[in-house]
Order: C-alpha cells, then sequence, then structure tokens
C-alpha cells in the first residue's frame, strides 16, 4: 500500500477538529462539480448549434465549388470537367452563375442575390426540402420561374399564390448609358415565384433560385459560369474530400480557385470558433476561482495537522512524502468535483440529446436545444480541471513546507 494515497485519502474523509476545513472541502468540490458539468453542457450546446448550421448551409452550399482566381466568370471547358465527373466519390456537378440584381415585384422593390442553376440542380437540390410555401420548380413549360427565401418574399410581399411576375433588372454591358434615359441602360427579365423557402436568416432575406439560362440572358452571357458546383456521394470521409480538393486544384492551375465549405463560409466558421473558445475560457476562469477554495482549506488542514507532520518526520518520513500527502489530498477534492462534474455534464447532455427536454423559445427549425457531446470536449475539460486542481494544491504546501523540520 502506498503511504502518501493512504495517508490522504484518511485525511479527506476524517473529521477534522475545526468544523469549517469540512465546510470549504465541500464547498470547492461542489463548486468544481458544479463548473465542470457547466463546462460540459455549454459546450455540448455549441457542438449540436455549430452541427445544425452546417447541416442548413450544406442545403445551399456544395461540398467543393471551382470559381475563378480572378474575374467573375468563366467557361467551364478541359478535360478536367469530365475526369471530376468521372469520379466515384462526386454525386453531382451544376453549373451556377449568380450576382446581385434589383428586383421589383407588385411594386415593391429592393436588392437580392441571383442564382441560376442548370437542370441538374434543379433535379438534384436538397433546397427542395426546405420548401414550406408551392413547389420548388425553375420552369413552367418556356416559362422561366423563381424559389424565393421566405424573409425576402416577406419583405417584397411575394407569394407563388399570386400570377405577378418578378422583375429583375441588372446593368448592361453592352449598351450606353443616356443621361435622356437611363433606364434604357438596365437589362430585364421576368420569372414567376414558384415555391418559397426557410434555410436561415442570412440566406432568406437575400437568395433567389432562377434558372441558369435567365441569368446569362439577364447578363448577356453565352456559355460563361461563375462556379460549378460540386456535391459528393453520403458517406464520402473528410480526407477523401480533401484529397479530391487538392487533385482537382492542381488539374485547373492557379487561375482557379477550389473551396470547400470552410472556405466558403471562413468567417462564419472563424466566428462559431471564437465564439466557442471565449466561453470556455470565461468558465475555465470560474473554475479557476473556485479552486482557490482549495488553498484556503488545505492551509487550514496542514496547519491543524502540524502534530502528525512533526509525528511522521520524527519516524524519520521525508519532506517529500509529507508533500505528496497533502498535495494529494487537496487534489482530490478538485478529482471528486471533477468526476461528479463530469458525471452530471455527460448524463445532462445525453437525456437532452434523446428526449429534447429543454426547449427553444419562439419558432426555429428545431424544438429542442441541440445537443452532441465531443469526446475531445470532455477530455479536454478533464485535463484542464484536474491540471488547475493539482497545481492550485501545491501552492499551499509549497509555502509551508519550509517549516517542517
Amino acid at each position: 500500500m502506498r503511504v502518501a494515497p493512504f495517508i490522504a485519502g484518511r485525511y479527506l474523509f476524517a473529521k477534522k477538529s475545526h468544523n469549517v476545513i469540512n465546510i470549504i472541502s465541500a464547498i470547492s468540490a461542489i463548486g468544481m462539480a458544479v463548473g465542470t458539468a457547466a463546462l460540459i453542457i455549454i459546450l455540448s450546446v455549441y457542438n449540436g448549434f455549430d452541427s445544425l448550421i452546417k447541416s442548413m448551409m450544406s442545403t445551399v452550399e456544395p461540398d467543393l465549388i471551382i470559381t475563378p482566381a480572378s474575374g467573375k466568370v468563366f467557361v467551364p471547358e478541359g478535360e478536367v470537367y469530365d475526369w471530376i465527373y468521372d469520379r466515384p466519390e462526386v454525386l453531382s456537378m451544376c453549373c451556377v452563375l449568380e450576382d446581385n440584381v434589383f428586383i421589383s415585384y407588385d411594386g415593391a422593390q429592393g436588392l437580392a442575390k441571383a442564382k441560376g442553376v442548370d437542370w441538374i440542380y434543379e433535379e438534384e437540390t436538397p433546397l427542395r426540402d426546405h420548401i414550406f410555401n408551392g413547389k420548388f420548380a425553375l420552369h413552367d413549360g418556356e416559362v422561366p420561374q423563381a424559389a424565393v427565401g421566405n424573409t425576402l418574399a416577406n419583405k417584397m410581399g411575394i407569394n407563388p399564390r399570386f400570377l405577378s411576375p418578378i422583375e429583375i433588372y441588372y446593368p448592361s454591358r453592352t449598351r450606353r448609358i443616356s443621361l435622356s434615359d437611363p433606364t434604357s441602360a438596365l437589362g430585364s427579365v421576368r420569372v414567376f415565384p414558384s415555391g418559397l423557402f426557410s434555410v436561415n436568416e442570412e440566406l432568406d432575406k437575400e437568395l433567389m433560385i432562377v434558372p441558369i439560362e435567365t441569368m446569362r440572358e439577364l447578363l448577356e452571357y453565352d456559355d460563361e459560369v461563375s462556379g460549378i458546383e460540386i456535391r459528393v456521394a453520403e458517406g464520402t470521409e473528410k480526407r477523401e474530400l480533401k484529397r479530391l480538393q487538392q487533385e482537382i486544384s492542381v488539374r485547373l492551375g492557379n487561375e482557379f480557385q477550389v473551396k470547400d465549405r470552410y472556405m466558403q463560409n471562413e468567417v462564419l466558421y472563424k466566428m462559431m470558433m471564437y465564439e466557442k473558445m471565449a466561453t470556455y475560457l470565461i468558465l475555465f476562469f470560474v473554475i479557476i476561482i473556485i479552486a482557490f477554495n482549495i488553498f484556503g482549506s488545505l492551509t487550514m488542514l496542514i496547519i491543524e495537522k502540524e502534530d502528525d507532520i512533526r509525528t511522521l518526520r520524527s519516524m524519520g518520513a521525508e519532506k517529500k512524502l509529507i508533500r505528496n500527502i497533502f498535495v494529494l489530498e487537496g487534489w482530490m477534492i478538485s478529482l471528486t468535483g471533477l468526476g461528479a462534474g463530469l458525471a452530471v455534464g455527460v448524463l445532462t447532455a445525453l437525456v437532452q440529446q434523446q428526449f429534447g427536454i429543454i426547449k427553444m423559445p419562439g419558432h426555429y427549425l428545431v424544438q429542442a436545444y441541440p445537443v452532441i457531446i465531443s469526446l475531445s470536449d470532455v477530455l479536454l475539460t478533464a485535463v484542464c480541471v484536474a491540471g488547475v486542481g493539482y497545481l492550485i494544491a501545491l501552492l499551499p504546501v509549497r509555502s509551508r513546507q519550509k517549516n517542517w523540520e
């Protein structure tokens, strides 16, 4: 039996002559447990929202997109596109042409981002699962139609049940501006709303999906596109997607950029990561403050056990052994709180994940707070809290050990 852990365990659970030591130790353990549980729960909620946002973004954003390194459009020609299409992991590849436009509907006017897509996108897009009014259809015979974001539609009064068309305007690249009639330099097309979709607030307030031939007519292009969107088969691993991205980039050269979903929304994903990191640091700082209670209780315990220390020293115990006893005793307080906090945090997160007990206020796509437990978050929390507990236990022991003669 190891002497230091045995004596430390006896000191931890034995009744002290000063009851305040027990109270402070209990408060320290409870505080560490509450802080640890809060870290696990909040980080799991962040993981849930992160997964939810990525899932919603995948509705309108491809796994990979090819765009020109300079300029706005390009013509997708060459064997490399045939090579991409023949890859077994590639599910679909479609052409898009998008730009900011001015729209008018039944007297209302505003700005929108018009995205022209080809028939492949129209057939296979997951966006059709987010249509809540009308249907996702970009053609009614020869008549072009449009799917419009919910917020934009509410702002403009757009309704698929009405017969009014959406007028889309864009400055002509070939016509000269006339001072007497500036509107003559604007190109225009007309589409009819077929359905309204809701993905997230950012997309809902600006996005409108139209046929690519309509966008080419408006922007006065023939075969040009602004991007090639690539979706891979479900279950494709991240390293395979990364390898495909690098291979396409090498084959296309420096004239093109090949972006994954992170690169397409780098600002958004960085902001989410920074928010999670900031929350973690704030809660961890609270745990550090709580841990200083251990400093007080351990200092009083050392003072109370001075007779035991002299007895151990007279029996030949070295300072290292005595130091290890009290460091372990203080560390056990934090480890007790850590173990309880991990159990409560993980259990609470699992219950919320399975049953969705805590509901989200308002009207959202999900009714309960999304929760995803990450093993890396649990391990990081356990290591950091245990490390803080050990360092805090070490401080009073080092300050008092000079008296152990």
